[in-house]
């Protein structure tokens, strides 16, 4: 069995949203993410996928897109991404339990991949967008709530490997650590996972590779042209 994850499909099979109009890298990819699963993950496999699942603005409008990924081989477990209008932290357990032996959905809880602790949040970072400074420490304290609380569910069940997923970088442009990065530290968390960053331009907009001992990976769906990431 392996663990896989990629992030950022944006399908649109139920509202228009074409997303070629991003760039080329975009053409067909909704068939390319189902070609290239099909290629990579087995029934065995575990795969994260780290938000931006659907551009429709509540569940019926992305219910023929989780039903896309609900029919994809392997386990799929799913973050909460900003475009994520479907899903909001009150409806989590609303949505494992629809949804229950076809996907299962990561907020606030935290899911077990062998001896391992699969913890994560959707996460924030600063681009620049936030009005007040105040705004952006509402946000980013509330995210770092909700992945403390997933490694303490984790902790009390007893793990103590852990794995982090987040849809935002875990730092901002101008940042090389932030709260999330030292909590990673602080639990000993072997691996960073995250997406979110389309285009060139922004691949390199937070950390990738080792620093103080952590793995930090992107997984874009563009970045990794559309086929999912070995994490272990």
């Amino acid at each position: 069995m392996s663990l896989y994850a990629i992030g950022d499909f944006h399908l649109s099979l139920t509202v228009h949203k074409p997303m070629d109009v991003f760039g080329v890298e975009w053409t067909n990819h909704t068939q390319r993410i189902r070609e290239n699963w099909l290629r990579t993950v087995r029934p065995e496999d575990t795969a994260v996928i780290t938000g931006d699942h659907s551009w429709g603005r509540n569940l019926e409008e992305c219910r023929e897109d989780l039903d896309y990924i609900a029919a994809l081989p392997g386990r799929k477990i799913l973050l909460r991404g900003n475009h994520d209008m479907f899903w909001n932290a009150k409806k989590t357990e609303r949505l494992n339990h629809e949804f229950s032996g076809r996907l299962e959905f990561l907020q606030n809880n935290f899911y077990v991949y062998e001896d391992y602790a699969l913890v994560g949040t959707k996460g924030y970072c600063d681009e620049g967008r936030d009005t007040t400074p105040e705004q952006l420490e509402n946000i980013l304290s509330r995210e770092e709530a909700r992945l403390r609380r997933s490694f303490r569910l984790a902790e009390a069940a007893g793990l103590r490997k852990y794995i982090v997923f987040l849809h935002f970088p875990p730092t901002s442009i101008y940042e090389r650590e932030s709260r999330f990065t030292r909590m990673a530290e602080e639990y000993g968390a072997e691996k960073v996972i995250y997406s979110h960053c389309h285009g060139k331009k922004r691949y390199g907009d937070s950390i990738r590779g080792y620093q103080n001992g952590i793995e930090y990976k992107l997984v874009s769906s563009d970045y990794l042209q559309f086929v999912p990431e070995k994490i272990l």
